[in-house]
Formats: C-alpha cells, structure tokens, sequence
C-alpha cells in the first residue's frame, strides 16, 4: 500500500511539474508574441514614414502603375496600400502577414498574398480616371 503512495505522490507530484513548466512556457510564448507584435508596430511606422516621404510625389499615373506592381510584388506588407494613403489597411496587411502568419503557420500570410495579388491587377487594369476616381477621390480601400 506504501508503494502505491508513493507512486501516486510521485505521479502527483510530476503532475505538477508538468503544469507548472507548461505555464511558463505559456507565459514565454505570450511574452515573444507582444514582443514581435510590438516590433512589427514600430516597423510598419517606420516603413509608413519612409514611404510617405519617398512617393509623395506621385502623380495619379504613377500611383496607379507604383501601386499595381507593388501589390503584386510586395502586396502582403501592405506596401501598396501606403503608396495610396491608406496608412491603417497598410498596418493591418502588415500585421496579419507578419503576426498572424506566424501563428497560423502562413495561412494568413497567403491569404494576404491573394488579396494584393487581386488588388494589384484590379489597379493596374483600371483607366487613369478610373483609378483616380475609385482610389483617390473615392477613397476606396479594399478591392
């Protein structure tokens, strides 16, 4: 009877251990996912800064050429989207390719890569005065 004691006070106590280092792993885990989140934050601002400087210039024409082929090229940061003034579905690209599409092992990475591939020709496909009423005076942000 002292051994089955034993064995479940051993079994109760490796139990314990158990849940222990899994809530630590748990917590570490967290812990490297606000990091990288917040990393991601400070790069999408730097990137926005950086982009906003660089294509202010633009005219309509441009934008709409720059803007088709970086989303096909560069579409899952969300590239395009700053090229057009759209700072916050720039983020959101952004943040889902890079935060989401590590948590869910890419999937949200490629469905990124779907939606600016389709952006991408949607823009490029469109007359000069389509896009500029439809992007730029409308304001349309998605497709």
């Amino acid at each position: 009877m002292s051994d089955d004691k034993n064995l479940s006070d051993n079994l109760n106590d490796m139990m314990d251990d158990a849940k222990e280092n899994a809530k630590k792993a748990a917590d570490k885990v967290n812990e490297k996912a606000n990091e990288f989140a917040e990393e991601a934050k400070e790069a999408a601002k730097e990137f926005k800064e950086s982009a906003k400087e660089t294509f202010s210039t633009a005219s309509g024409e441009n934008k709409k050429v720059l803007a088709g082929v970086l989303a096909i090229l560069l579409g899952v940061l969300g590239v395009h989207k700053f090229i057009l003034g759209y700072n916050k579905e720039g983020v959101i690209m952004l943040v889902t390719t890079l935060v989401l599409g590590v948590l869910t092992c890419g999937l949200a990475t490629y469905l990124m890569g779907i939606i600016s591939l389709i952006e991408g020709i949607i823009y490029l496909t469109k007359s000069d005065e389509e896009f500029y009423n439809t992007y730029q005076v409308g304001k349309k942000t998605w497709f």
